[in-house]
């Protein structure tokens, strides 16, 4: 498979970077609170990014059967980094006696695996079936969504510029809209769903990586069921390609998902879905670099919503705390 070897450099590249921040402080607690939340989010993306570009380079695989290698893949690794991870034993202790105090706790848990399950079998859906850009809008989508969703559920305020970021995205699309005739069903998946996942994580105290642990091994079953009835599964010759790909978006999602969530416990909700702008910006490069196109009128929907990452770095910067 010539192709993945140019995910290759990228997938090291993305180590690197988590190993990088590691080292400057994800585990130290000398930066402060605000300053590993913003460079955690934005690794997580670069990793997600990443993640987006192997499963896209991995025809003759299915979505389901790559989502498999990844809820497998993504536990292990969570397992093997909470213990190194700052409170990860202590949340692990309190999530288990709330849960055996509470046992209709399960319910929003079962449901919060159930909706982070269907968006991780879209992120591998959609680059094998030419649905990369329409995904790609709705993670744009994702941090207007995300600042309605502060606002209402948690009463988070907005600066000026913030107010103006979402202006200026809601501008974009608002032009998405009509010029397509309505948004793709991935991006209201996307956009719709993600909000209500992380609103539930906090309104029941699920904000911390073993929850989204204890929603991996909810999924487990499903994972191994794809695995092993896929046309990769046990007994076939998966060849050493794609392999080491579907292994590399297992670890790649364990590690990007880790900093992914402690970002959003450590940032306001509002902040959190602005900064994910990132994200969508790296994945629209890889959408294109996978063979889709975008018209000249992208420029009215992508144009304000780049304008509005403008209005969040100038934010960001007056407000985040100097690492020290």
């Amino acid at each position: 498979m010539p192709a993945f070897s140019a995910a290759v450099p990228a997938f090291f590249g993305a180590l690197e970077k988590v190993r990088t921040v590691m080292a400057s402080g994800l585990i130290s607690s000398a930066p402060s609170r605000a300053g590993r939340g913003v460079a955690t989010s934005i690794v997580a993306s670069v990793l997600f990014a990443v993640i987006f570009l192997i499963a896209g380079l991995l025809p003759g695989w299915g979505a389901q059967e790559i989502f498999g290698w990844r809820v497998v893949l993504t536990l292990a690794t969570l397992g093997a980094m909470m213990p190194f991870l700052p409170g990860a034993r202590t949340e692990l202790k309190s999530l288990a006696r709330r849960v055996r105090r509470r046992p209709a706790l399960l319910l929003p848990g079962v449901f919060a695996a159930g909706i982070v399950g269907v968006q991780l079998w879209l992120f591998m859906w959609a680059p094998l079936n030419n649905m990369a850009l329409s995904v790609s809008f709705g993670y744009f989508l994702l941090p207007l969504t995300m600042v309605l969703a502060g606002r209402i559920f948690f009463a988070d305020r907005l600066s000026r510029l913030r107010k103006f970021a979402v202006a200026a995205a809601a501008v974009g699309v608002a032009h998405e809209a009509f010029s397509a005739g309505g948004l793709a069903w991935p991006t209201l998946v996307v956009c719709l769903g993600y909000p209500i996942y992380f609103v539930l994580r906090r309104k029941f105290g699920f904000d911390n990586l073993p929850a989204f642990a204890a929603e991996l091994l909810l999924l487990l079953p499903v994972g191994l069921f794809f695995i092993l009835t896929g046309p990769h599964g046990v007994g076939s010759d998966a060849g050493t390609t794609g392999l080491f790909a579907a292994i590399s978006i297992g670890v790649l999602g364990g590690v990007a998902m880790a900093l992914y969530l402690l970002a959003s416990k450590w940032l306001p909700l509002s902040l959190f879905g602005l900064l994910s702008y990132v994200e969508p910006v790296l994945l629209v490069g890889v959408s294109v670099y996978l063979g889709e196109t975008l018209g000249w009128s992208s420029i009215f929907t992508y144009g304000p919503i780049l304008l509005s990452l403008l209005f969040l770095a100038v934010d960001g910067r007056r407000r985040t705390p100097r690492l020290r």
